[in-house]
């Protein structure tokens, strides 16, 4: 049975098309529908109240359907909510969809297709709905209570993730680890270079709010069982542990450099986009032993490279 409250927002600026889709969720029992003709509009009807479910046409005017996904996305980041987007769509072919899922939509309908997708599509869109949501409000309380905790002083209490004293931990296990497994680490320092100034325009809640942010994005662009940690005011840092010393390159690390570089971060005041730097530092079992803190002062030595060149600035260990 649908849940006549899901929240969904039809985008489409063909008046015919949204009048036919509204009829038919109103048909099959869904009773919040809300309907924009642009992509701006929606935005602006999210912005007053978030929607579990996002129906929007791949070609529009202006704002696309996949432009329009990335700025859901962000408004998403800001408020730990998860809107499940369906674009509408007469494309076809596999790059085109690869392309669209990549760029964070949920599932596709086709205008072919469109009386017999449209309910099935919506159905599982309302299923997953409520599990997204459960997970967002348990990781919220997980994070709460993490944070609360400190974990013995090991938690950064803005942002839930490790704290510098954690970092070094976690690194001197991962370095034992390659001593005794083999495989490589990547140490990653990520700055944020224009954070000062940041900071000293609009104040600390909005920073503290700004670094929330980041560390939230970081989180969807790591791997699963990577550290990441907030090193300082404007420094994070990330360990990760890879099969081979050549995985540890800047080609690895380009989508998480271009997520904080070209993607702006929604805040109280308005987007704001940074420029942050990344060092990288990589090593196997050649470079060891090796202790924790020289790792540390190499990545942060090479980070003024980083800003000034717009790239990951990498290193291997040892060198030649």
């Amino acid at each position: 049975m649908p849940n006549p409250h899901l929240s969904i927002l039809v985008v489409d600026d063909a008046k015919f098309s949204s009048a036919m889709i509204g009829r038919t969720l109103s048909q099959a029992g869904y009773q919040d529908l809300r309907f924009a003709s642009s992509a701006s509009e929606a935005l602006q009807l999210l912005e007053d109240k978030p929607a579990n479910v996002i129906l929007a046409d791949w070609l529009m005017p202006e704002i696309d359907g996949l432009e329009l996904t990335a700025r859901v996305r962000q408004l998403d980041e800001m408020t730990d909510h998860y809107s499940y987007i369906i674009l509408l769509t007469g494309k076809e072919g596999e790059n085109v969809l690869g392309e669209a899922f990549d760029r964070g939509v949920d599932d596709f309908i086709s205008k072919a297709a469109m009386s017999e997708q449209l309910v099935p599509r919506v159905y599982a869109a309302d299923r997953l709905c409520n599990t997204l949501q459960r997970l967002l409000q348990e990781n919220r309380l997980l994070t709460q209570n993490i944070a609360s905790l400190e974990q013995r002083n090991l938690v950064d209490s803005l942002t839930g993730l490790g704290n510098p004293r954690y970092l070094r931990q976690k690194l001197a296990d991962s370095l034992r680890q390659v001593e005794s497994r083999g495989g490589a680490l990547c140490y990653l320092l990520i700055g944020l270079l224009d954070a000062p100034q940041l900071r000293q325009q609009y104040g600390e809640t909005f920073y503290n709010e700004l670094l929330h942010g980041v560390a939230r994005r970081l989180q969807q662009l790591v791997r699963p069982l990577d550290v990441l940690t907030r090193v300082d005011d404007s420094h994070f840092g990330l360990i990760t542990l890879l099969d081979d010393l050549h995985e540890c390159s800047p080609s690895s690390f380009r989508r998480l450099h271009e997520g904080l570089n070209l993607k702006a971060f929604k805040t109280s005041e308005g987007f704001i986009t940074l420029k942050a730097g990344i060092a990288l530092v990589g090593l196997d079992t050649k470079a060891l032993p090796l202790d924790p803190e020289e790792l540390l002062e190499k990545a942060s030595a090479m980070l003024p490279e980083a800003y000034a060149s717009g790239r990951v600035t990498a290193l291997r260990l040892p060198q030649p």
